[in-house]
């Protein structure tokens, strides 16, 4: 088993430990979070294993925390406790959004034009790479190449554009084009994953040795969006394979609810939130450490 790197030492930035993990064949855990009970839980898990962890908001969930106020969230917690917990802008679908959160002091955006036709996600993109470095150089821009859904939930069927085929899944020689005219720092491509989960589970398997081959055409770290549902193995074979970041959401949103509405069925008299929302939390919070201890622990 590789050695963990320093925890911080000469680490300081985002970039430094996805670049570390990659050379590891480890990888960093991205979990969204739309309340701050979340983003507690999701830090708590992460500190026990003294793992560097990622904060995604999607478009939805920093507009309903605040962009800025989650910014801010984040920061704190990183100069409180001297942690190496970061924030990206998960899929953002305009100029304008990325540009809102770069402003902010996010440490990550992602431009996600994966149902655009290639060339206009290529433009898109790059103008997207262009603008970020503009306001600050050391912010991370994510490309996404692939449809693969677009909702966080639970799916009766894997949605139409996200078959799982040869023709839908990211060619090689497609990636490396698209990462040379971007600029991109890091790509999502289509494996196999879906966002949301499957009812009853069962999300296709991973495609591992298309992201061996993605990997190497890129030149870039390669991250893996949908992680929920994903078979065990499949999510640590990714990651010897090239996967440098894995994203969370849907199983954190299904633990989250359903301890709830258990909370809320065995309290019925409990009005102070801060009490029927601890056991959602701590729900989450378990399950962000079974993830993390995946591929870092």
């Amino acid at each position: 088993m590789c050695e963990k790197p320093v925890f911080f030492g000469d680490m300081n930035s985002l970039r430094d430990y996805i670049i570390d993990a990659a050379a590891r064949k480890r990888a960093l855990g991205h979990f969204n979070i739309s309340t701050v009970d979340a983003l507690w839980g999701v830090f708590r898990a992460a500190r026990e294993l003294r793992a560097p962890v990622i904060i995604g908001v999607s478009e939805g969930e920093r507009s309903f925390i605040g962009v800025r106020q989650v910014a801010a969230l984040v920061r704190s917690i990183r100069e409180e406790y001297d942690y190496p917990i970061f924030l990206n802008a998960d899929h953002s679908y305009s100029l304008e959004k990325v540009e809102e959160a770069a402003h902010a002091g996010f440490d990550a955006v992602i431009f996600d034009g994966a149902k655009l036709s290639f060339d206009e996600n290529v433009v898109t993109t790059k103008r997207c790479v262009e603008l970020v470095r503009r306001v600050n150089p050391d912010i991370i821009v994510e490309g996404e190449i692939g449809f693969i859904g677009e909702s966080s939930k639970l799916l009766d069927a894997i949605p139409a554009g996200a078959e799982v085929n040869a023709e839908h899944l990211t060619k090689p020689e497609e990636l490396a084009r698209f990462v040379r005219e971007t600029g991109v720092d890091l790509v999502a491509p289509a494996v196999g994953n879906l966002h949301g989960m499957l009812r009853g589970g069962g999300n296709p398997r991973l495609d591992i040795e298309r992201i061996a081959l993605l990997r190497e055409a890129a030149g870039i770290p390669l991250v893996l969006h949908g992680g929920s549902g994903i078979a065990d193995e499949d999510v640590i074979a990714a990651v010897h394979a090239g996967i440098a970041i894995v994203h969370f959401n849907t199983e954190l949103r299904l633990a989250y609810r359903q301890a709830l509405a258990l909370s809320l069925a065995e309290n019925p008299d409990e009005i102070a939130p801060y009490k029927f929302l601890r056991p959602a939390a701590q729900a989450l919070e378990r399950v962000v450490s079974e993830k993390l201890r995946l591929f870092w622990a």
